[in-house]
């Protein structure tokens, strides 16, 4: 799922490649993508892009005072296209969700792979119509330490689902969080109101060393190379089986119904494995 540097990286590149074009024409493929009908997708048309932004991770598209807002899901993905053939596309089951023609015969595809569909797309007055943004936490990158204690004071949840809440905090998800647990050794059950005051600095450096640290390789990245090089500076995310590099300890895996997380045993649990069940302990 694209997160917090990835879709920052998408609004720059946006900015850099389509701000100051008019979007000629916008085809909708994949009915279901679109959540909104007032106003449609075609008052986007003759409008002139004025501006990219991100709201946790939501892409937003400023066209001439409406927004083009996006949520890229799981599988979604935004691909850059040069000389986009004119005829529209036919809807079906292909990956195509969305093509928006820009004035220079450029533009940009949506799309979204497998079968489960949930990219959304939104046209849009005002950002904070759409309710996914209006529930938002504040910005991962916009709290500082004591803010994140506060946060997580009240949340008598573990720290993997608290970083993933978006309510709680905007912009991370399955992947960064496994990376800043990993950073700030600490297990992915760790209760969040439970953290000492060295465990909380901890966080919140890795919070800020990870996201950051992604997000200067996303930069100047092209839409098409952004995939490839969040998954090169991967630590444990999508790494089972791996060495660690750090300790070289085996990266382990704990799956879920529909999702999974990878950690390191000897950086994060003591050397202690976890259980591979929903809510688990550590085994004793």
């Amino acid at each position: 799922m694209p997160e917090l540097p990835e879709v920052e990286a998408l609004a720059a590149f946006l900015r850099e490649n389509a701000v100051g074009r008019v979007i000629a024409r916008v085809d909708l493929a994949a009915v279901q993508a679109i959540k909104t009908f007032d106003p449609p997708l075609s008052a986007l048309s003759g409008l002139e892009v004025t501006g990219a932004a991100r709201h946790g991770k939501f892409l937003d598209l400023d066209v001439s005072g409406l927004h083009l807002v996006v949520h890229l899901a799981r599988a979604g993905w935004l691909h850059w296209r040069e000389a986009l053939p004119p005829a529209p596309p036919k809807p079906g089951r292909g990956p195509l969700a969305l093509r928006a023609h820009l004035d220079d015969g450029n533009g940009f595809d949506l799309t979204e792979q497998g079968t489960r569909k949930g990219l959304a797309v939104y046209v849009v007055r005002s950002p904070a119509e759409v309710p996914g943004i209006a529930r938002l936490g504040p910005d991962a990158l916009d709290v500082d330490a004591e803010r994140l204690g506060a946060l997580l004071a009240g949340r008598h949840g573990q720290l993997k689902g608290t970083l993933t809440d978006q309510t709680v905090l905007a912009g991370i998800g399955n992947a960064y969080s496994d990376e800043i647990l990993h950073a700030a050794r600490l297990s992915p059950f760790r209760m969040a109101d439970k953290l000492t005051d060295d465990e909380l600095l901890r966080l919140h450096a890795a919070l800020r060393e990870t996201l950051l640290g992604a997000l200067d390789r996303q930069l100047g990245q092209r839409a098409a190379t952004m995939k490839g090089e969040k998954r090169a500076g991967l630590q444990v995310h999508a790494r089972t089986g791996l060495p660690c590099p750090v300790c070289g300890d085996t990266v382990r895996e704990v799956s879920f119904a529909d999702t999974s997380l990878q950690y390191c045993p000897t950086c994060q649990t003591g050397g202690k494995p976890l259980a591979d069940r929903r809510m688990s302990k550590l085994l004793r």
